[in-house]
């Protein structure tokens, strides 16, 4: 599983742990991220590496089929460009 966001593109950051004596050690800050699946009644469903910021991203807008069609698509990776083509394409034969 990657520790990025496929939505948002957040990725892991890197910083120091600072002691009470000022030592600096250098860690990460991970993302919170969660393997969700949704489900679209036109793709069936979909499961997908979300943070939880992009998880609740989909469910605010109304569910997976939503989310795609109200997305700009300067704004979306590969992946959910090729899954917004197919959507639009079984939105206008139904």
């Amino acid at each position: 599983m990657t520790k990025a966001c496929e939505i948002s593109g957040k990725r892991p950051l890197s910083g120091n742990n600072v002691s009470h004596a000022n030592n600096k050690t250098r860690r990460r800050f991970l993302p919170n991220i969660q393997n969700s699946t949704f489900h679209s009644e036109l793709l069936g469903d979909q499961t997908f590496s979300l943070s939880t910021n992009g998880i609740r991203t989909i469910n605010s807008k109304g569910g997976l089929d939503a989310w795609l069609l109200q997305s700009k698509n300067s704004k979306l990776t590969p992946k959910f460009k090729k899954m917004k083509k197919k959507l639009i394409k079984l939105v206008a034969s139904a």
